[in-house]
Parts: structure tokens; C-alpha cells; sequence
């Protein structure tokens, strides 16, 4: 993300931090209320930088992370549904190449900043309101949008991804439980009409999850002086956690064949000798997986594992980069 870091630390500089601390504090409250919003968050360009100082390296680094999981796709189009200033336009271009990408908001300070951050890329920005026709690409992605809309508009906004989407639908929510019943409602309605979940669920079943816990998944995000200022923070990072879910049109694998094996779903515990998974599986039972230490080569793999990786390690994505399996 040194790319966008530096984009963005370019514009935060027409800002005073004074007026972008005033301002994030209430886009905290604001999303936090966890309440449909009723007229746009974003009033103006100090709301647009600020959105964009405390949100923007999260909401990248998270939609980054949730393309990863995507099986072997080479879309050469996105479109980003309430993109904002483009966080997912950047991660959907760091992950696949330079892409032409169009990003939909109805704040139009939103969209302008965003063109200034991303000034000389391959970028559309494009004023739009939900109700009206998205346009058709490759991959259409939406993060961190539903939490802003009712159950009927976040219906309306996953049925026009998934109209306007040839090749891939990925929706990424906070990782709280309301953000994952909202992840639920929309994998729900894109298995409904005809698509395949490809992550993070390694069956096209119901949750096994539901009801129980709630499926959300974890990025490090590098804060800089600037972010740590406006959050009050010490560390020089965060965990950004979110929900997601990642649909194809077809069962695209590398071997045209459903993924092997589950996914780590929590972070993984530590014995001596001992390491216990969380596992969503293809049963859809979610369970301890227990690798000891007799088990040599799989004990090892255990060690290595993190929340959200596919287990066991070996299934048809191997042949992937590893910061893609």
C-alpha cells in the first residue's frame, strides 16, 4: 500500500489535523450508531479528507485481503459500489494489474477527492444514487456500504451487483455481528440467483455459523503518524476486522473442482505439541481441528497457520502465490 499512502498523505496536507480530528470524531458516532443513514454522511470536503485519512488504509487493506481469497480470475473491469475516495478501486488494481476501474458515490466531494488521490490512474468517478443502473464489469464490488442502508435498499444494492457483475460479486461488511448477518442476507440472495461462493465458505450450504458465533476475518493495517494522531492511538498499527463474501458465476478453480479441505476461522491456539484450528469445513460443521506434534509435516503447517487460511494447506489453490492462499 506505499502507493496509496503516499497519495494520500499528499492531499491530507490541504487539511488542517485540527479540523480533520473535529470531523473524524463525528463519523465515528455517526457509524457507530449502527443506523441506516438517512441523508449522506459525508457533508463536505473536510468530511470527504477526514473519511478518507481514517477509513481509507483500513477499507483497502481489507477489500485487498478479501480478493486474495478469490480462485484464479483475470477481470479486467471493476466497479466499486459506494466507493467513496476508492479504497477498493486501488485494492482491486494492486491485486489484478491495472484494471479499468469505475467508482459509483453520491457524495460528490467523495468522488473529487478520490480523482485528486489518484490522479494519472485508470479511473472513472461516477456520481450515483442506489436505485440507479450500475454499470456492467468484470468484478463489482461494495465494502462497507450495507451498514449505511435499510434491509430493502441493501436487497436493491446486491441485486444490482449481481445483475451488472459478469465474472465476480465481492461484498465486504464490518466484522461485527450485524456486519456478518448482512454478509449472510447478501450470500443468501447470490446463491439464490445462481452463483457460486467461492470464499470464505468452502460449501455452498448454509452457515454453520449461524446463530452460533459470527464468520469475520482480520488485516493488519500500518497506521501513520497522521491516523495514529486522529484515533488517539499509540500502536503503530490496527486489526482491521471484517466480513465478506466472494461469489463467482462459475465453479472457477484451478482444477474446476470445489476447494478441498476448510478454513481457519479463528486464530489458532497453542500447546506445546499442540495446535488447535477452528475449522469451517465442506460439511459445514464448524469445529477444533487438533494437529500434534507426531504429525510431522502437518504439525508444522498447523504452526504456521493463521485465521482465515484454507486447511488443510494443501487443496487446488497450491499453486497460487502464497500471499494468495
Amino acid at each position: 500500500m506505499p502507493e496509496l499512502r503516499e497519495a494520500l498523505d499528499t492531499v491530507l496536507q490541504d487539511v488542517a489535523p485540527a479540523r480533520l480530528a473535529d470531523s473524524v470524531r463525528r463519523l465515528i458516532t455517526d457509524y457507530r450508531s449502527g443506523l441506516p443513514a438517512g441523508e449522506p454522511l459525508l457533508r463536505d470536503m473536510v468530511d470527504a479528507t477526514a473519511y478518507a485519512a481514517y477509513r481509507m488504509p483500513a477499507t483497502h487493506t481489507a477489500v485487498t485481503a478479501a480478493l486474495r481469497q478469490l480462485p484464479p480470475i483475470a477481470p479486467r473491469s471493476v466497479v466499486d459500489l459506494g466507493g467513496g475516495t476508492g479504497a477498493a478501486a486501488w485494492a482491486a488494481r494492486d491485486v489484478y494489474g491495472p484494471i479499468a476501474a469505475t467508482v459509483l458515490d453520491q457524495v460528490p466531494e467523495a468522488l473529487k477527492l478520490g480523482a485528486r488521490i489518484a490522479k494519472g490512474q485508470e479511473i472513472a468517478w461516477q456520481q450515483w444514487r442506489l436505485g440507479e443502473d450500475v454499470p456492467a464489469a468484470d468484478l463489482v464490488t461494495a465494502s462497507y456500504v450495507l451498514t449505511e442502508l435499510d434491509e430493502e435498499q441493501q436487497r436493491d444494492l446486491v441485486a444490482r451487483a449481481s445483475a451488472a457483475a459478469a465474472v465476480a460479486v465481492v461484498l465486504v461488511e464490518p466484522g461485527t455481528p450485524p456486519g456478518y448477518r448482512r454478509i449472510l442476507a447478501a450470500r443468501d440472495a447470490l446463491l439464490a440467483d445462481g452463483w457460486h461462493i467461492a470464499a470464505p465458505c468452502p460449501h455452498q450450504a448454509g452457515c454453520g455459523m449461524r446463530e452460533k458465533d459470527w464468520c469475520h476475518f482480520a488485516a493488519r493495517v500500518n497506521r501513520s503518524a497522521l491516523h495514529r494522531r486522529l484515533k488517539d492511538a499509540s500502536l503503530g498499527y490496527e486489526d482491521e476486522k471484517f466480513a465478506f463474501v466472494a461469489a463467482t458465476r462459475e465453479l472457477v478453480t484451478a482444477t474446476r473442482e470445489p476447494a478441498a479441505g476448510g478454513r481457519v476461522v479463528r486464530h489458532p491456539a497453542f500447546r506445546k505439541g499442540l495446535v488447535t484450528l477452528q475449522v469451517c469445513g465442506r460439511d459445514t460443521a464448524v469445529g477444533p481441528a487438533l494437529v500434534s506434534k507426531r504429525e510431522g509435516p502437518l504439525y508444522r503447517a498447523a504452526r504456521d497457520a493463521e485465521w482465515g487460511d484454507r486447511w488443510p494447506p494443501h487443496s487446488p489453490y497450491s499453486d497460487l502465490p502464497s500471499d494468495q492462499v
